[in-house]
């Protein structure tokens, strides 16, 4: 259990993870799994009506690949990676991420409010 509500761990798949995002959706779920991908983490993505199944009893249905997220669009999917010390939070504000074209996550292009990112200016200078 975590220190606090904002940095939780679960097991998905038997593996031990720090969660990123809970109960969201397919396309949610794509372009999270591609960001942390490109940013070096392991991600497990499972069903999430069945992520407690899987952690008492993991099998072959649990485990989803990038086509079952597609298919199965209308679930809610929980989002870990394998780095116990990643904290999305952390992570965005202190600028560890990039994006794929190399610049810096912002907190508006993680929440997918824009698709375009502007750090020539800091937050507080805007």
């Amino acid at each position: 259990m975590a220190l606090n509500s904002n940095h939780t761990f679960e097991e998905l798949e038997n593996i031990k993870c720090s969660i990123v995002e809970k109960k969201c959706n397919a396309e949610r779920s794509n372009f999270l799994k591609t960001l942390l991908e490109h940013n070096g983490f392991k991600v497990i993505i499972v069903n999430g009506s069945t992520s407690e199944k899987a952690a008492l009893k993991p099998t072959d249905e649990n485990k989803l690949t990038l086509s079952d997220i597609k298919t199965n669009s209308p679930e809610a999917f929980t989002i870990g990676v394998t780095d116990l010390s990643f904290n999305p939070t952390k992570s965005i504000y202190n600028r560890e991420l990039k994006t794929l074209d190399g610049w810096i996550v912002t907190h508006n292009y993680w929440k997918q409010k824009e698709s375009i990112y502007n750090n020539e200016k800091w937050y507080w200078e805007k």
